[in-house]
């Protein structure tokens, strides 16, 4: 069972998708900031992080460069999930390291096709 970590503030968000991907055969585990995804990370060896990119604390941008930076954890593949969809935030994800993009509210059928082609990598 791949073990997902969901970086997500909003808890009706994070809710509705943990269950979701519980309900796909994911093992699902959180971080609310994200200071906590990145020790989450480094304790957790998820097989891949959703991660939202405006997050308290510390916010995803900087989360996914301080995780890329850590050679025990740095293939861990990344998506972003933002409601920031503009022109030039999937640009921005990928050069801190995010290996897909994805906007919100969440598209969850297209979510799973990217999570099950980055696992299969």
């Amino acid at each position: 069972m791949p073990k997902l970590l969901l970086v997500e503030d909003n808890e009706m968000n994070r809710d509705m998708l943990s269950r979701r991907l519980e309900r796909k055969g994911f093992d699902v585990v959180f971080a609310l900031d994200g200071k906590a995804a990145v020790a989450l990370a480094d304790a957790e060896r998820p097989d891949l992080i959703l991660m939202d990119m405006s997050l308290p604390v510390m916010d995803g941008w900087e989360a996914t460069r301080q995780i890329k930076s850590k050679q025990t954890i740095k293939d861990i593949p990344i998506i972003a999930l933002t409601a920031h969809a503009m022109s030039g935030d999937r640009e921005k994800a990928l050069e801190a390291g995010c290996e897909e993009y994805d906007t919100k509210p969440v598209d969850f059928s297209r979510l799973v096709e990217k999570i099950h082609v980055l696992l299969e990598k």
